[in-house]
């Protein structure tokens, strides 16, 4: 019978089966452990990933109490949490690890690093030297999830595998130890023919923060014919925060043929605080024909508080064609404080995409510019979207406007949160609140 623990864990929840919902004893607890490996059998790659992630972080939805499908794994998965392994646990693990299923093996894994026991390690160390290479595979996986320090030299060794797939891994497994004395070993996993492993090697240069490998990074960054190398190369450098960095940086961003290396070397000019390279940032989100260059383009400028960049951004605002770089840039003027709200921002409080009109609406309060005022007060006479004009009420009282009539109309409003905000300007409160406070998307990771 499959398991409906499997299919809990993979979001696809099958009803419980009436069990007692105890991982307490040892026996119940192995018993789970097994039941869960044996149903990972033969599942597909994507929901065996989606499994295995489920199993490392489930346990703190707040679930609805009626739900077409119900099951106690949540509650049965915090009891597996930093656990220690009862013997037969052990066995269980041990015997996935060296599973011809794929899926076996990963869930072993994931599992063990969910145990969080480190007394497995001495059952794992002997399998880095023996066993078939993905065996290898998933004992590394295992030994970075335990962040296994005493392991450090034998994934070192690791590094020298015949097989691509068991150095990747080993060279991740490092970054998770956070032993910056496995740096120089890793320097040389980027000489690797396999790309793969390169940038593993990378990722874990950067979380390491290992400064004297700046200038190999750079050398990655400028010269790796893979782009997802180069790609992590710039998070890299921009996680060690080497202003020195910065010219390298800038010309990636103007010349690299991949969007995603372009958009990444933005962020680390941002992170490394590298004000010197405004005016490359300013030329990439007017010219880059990747719409989210430009918006990280323009998130940038704002994090390194560019003020001379205000009229660039103003342009963007007028021209960009993307709905996203257009919000952006008029998020990143709220945030650069000008004094005078530009023009183009006060006209982008009627833009088409209600993106742009909500953070239009919350630069134009954080800049509280008088002159803005009647443009708000307009606006918001045709406005439908409650979220901007709950942001255009702030806007206009943040101006100095006290327009009654445009208040008291909004009394008339569905939305509570805006009835309430009209209640309170009417009442001469300023600082308004709630208040939507909008936030460009997520600046790139490396993984």
């Amino acid at each position: 019978m499959v398991s409906k623990v499997l299919y809990a864990a993979l979001g696809a929840l099958l009803a419980s089966d009436g069990r007692p919902a105890s991982a307490n004893t040892p026996s119940v607890a192995a018993q789970e452990v097994r039941e869960l490996l044996a149903a990972a059998r033969g599942v597909a790659p994507s929901l065996c990933t989606l499994a295995a992630d489920g199993l490392y972080s489930w346990g703190g939805r707040w679930t609805a109490p009626a739900e077409a499908v119900r099951s106690d794994i949540r509650s049965r998965l915090r009891g597996m949490r930093r656990r220690k392994l009862a013997p037969d646990d052990t066995r269980a693990l041990m015997e996935g690890i060296a599973s011809t299923d794929m899926c076996e093996r990963h869930l072993s894994a994931t599992l063990i690093g969910r145990f969080g026991d480190s007394t497995i390690v001495r059952d794992l160390s002997p399998r880095l030297s023996t066993g078939v290479p993905v065996e290898r595979q998933a004992t590394l996986v295992a030994l970075g999830l335990l962040e296994a320090k005493s392991q450090l030299q034998p994934i070192i060794r690791a590094l020298r595998d015949e097989t691509p797939g068991v150095r990747a891994n080993a060279a991740w497994a490092l970054g998770r130890l956070e032993e910056k004395s496995a740096a120089p070993a890793l320097v040389g996993a980027l000489r690797d023919a396999d790309s793969t492993v390169r940038g593993a090697a990378v990722i874990s240069i950067g979380r390491l923060h290992a400064a004297d490998s700046i200038e190999t990074l750079l050398r990655i960054l400028r010269t790796d014919p893979s782009d997802e190398v180069r790609r992590v190369a710039a998070w890299a450098i921009g996680e060690l925060q080497h202003r020195a960095a910065a010219p390298a940086l800038s010309q990636v961003l103007a010349t690299d043929k991949s969007d995603e290396v372009r958009e990444m070397a933005v962020w680390a000019l941002a992170n490394s605080n590298a004000r010197e390279a405004v005016d490359a940032i300013v030329t990439a989100m007017k010219k880059d024909l990747s719409s989210e260059v430009r918006e990280t383009c323009a998130w940038a400028l704002a994090e390194l508080n560019a003020r001379r960049a205000v009229d660039a951004l103003a342009e963007v605002v007028a021209s960009d064609k993307d709905d996203e770089v257009r919000g952006t840039a008029a998020w990143a003027l709220g945030n650069l404080h000008p004094g005078k709200a530009p023009a183009s921002l006060i006209k982008a409080i009627k833009d088409p995409s209600g993106e742009v009109r909500v953070k239009a609406a919350w630069a134009l309060s954080e800049i509280a510019d008088p002159e803005a005022a009647a443009a708000i007060a307009d606006a918001l006479k045709t406005e439908m979207k409650d979220d901007v004009q709950q942001a255009e009420v702030r806007a206009l009282l943040k101006s100095g406007e006290g327009s009654e009539e445009v208040f008291r109309r909004l009394l008339e409003s569905k939305d509570a949160d805006t009835r309430q905000m009209a209640v309170r300007a009417l009442a001469g409160r300023r600082g308004v609140d709630p208040w939507p406070w909008p936030w460009p998307r997520p600046r790139p990771m490396p993984e």
